[in-house]
């Protein structure tokens, strides 16, 4: 996937600026697709020139004036053959991992802290996503939702995002306590 069909899919709900799209991305989107807002800025650039995403000027008084964009036509058919395609498998790169992978030979202890700060930085997370979820199905239970409630589509990437960072949490707390514990018994050897 490129980051272009993660921004079209980001602008299918409405006109966004370059701003208001790296604020969409940060909530919404961060939880299966990272990019910087200088990325996402030259990613509309592209799309712009590619016709897939049209740009509009909007002058204000008070405040410098902004660039609104919107899906094309042509960045909706790009979106439909990008949906048929078949998507490739998922993977973990993840430096942390290689830590613990190394931890029978290295200083535990800094890996330990590491994993408690990501389990913090997953919790934060979480309390986001569950917001953000709330926000979306409004007055209906996720059920209804589920069944009737609009747009879908990202509430249930939102959905992924909240159960991996809870895995990530669980895992990263879980794997510091067994560290930890082997370090007392260790030193008690």
């Amino acid at each position: 996937m490129a980051l272009r069909h993660a921004v079209l899919a980001a602008l299918l709900d409405g006109e966004f600026s370059g701003y208001e799209l790296a604020k969409a991305f940060d909530l919404g989107v961060a939880n299966f697709w990272h990019a910087l807002p200088q990325q996402l800025y030259a990613e509309l650039a592209k799309l712009e020139k590619d016709g897939l995403v049209t740009g509009r000027q909007v002058v204000q008084e008070t405040r410098p004036n902004k660039r609104l964009f919107q899906v094309t036509d042509a960045g909706l058919a790009e979106l439909e053959r990008f949906a048929v395609a078949a998507s490739k498998p998922s993977f973990i790169r993840d430096d942390l991992l290689v830590k613990v992978q190394a931890v029978d030979r290295v200083d535990a202890g800094p890996v330990i802290e590491q994993l408690e700060a990501r389990a913090a930085a997953a919790e934060a997370k979480i309390e986001l996503l569950e917001k953000l979820l709330s926000r979306m199905r409004g007055d209906a239970d996720e059920e209804e939702f589920l069944r009737v409630g609009e747009p879908v589509g990202p509430y249930l990437t939102c959905r992924r995002g909240l159960v991996f960072e809870e895995e990530h949490r669980d895992w990263c707390l879980s794997t510091a306590a067994v560290l930890r514990e082997r370090q007392v018994s260790h030193v008690g050897n």
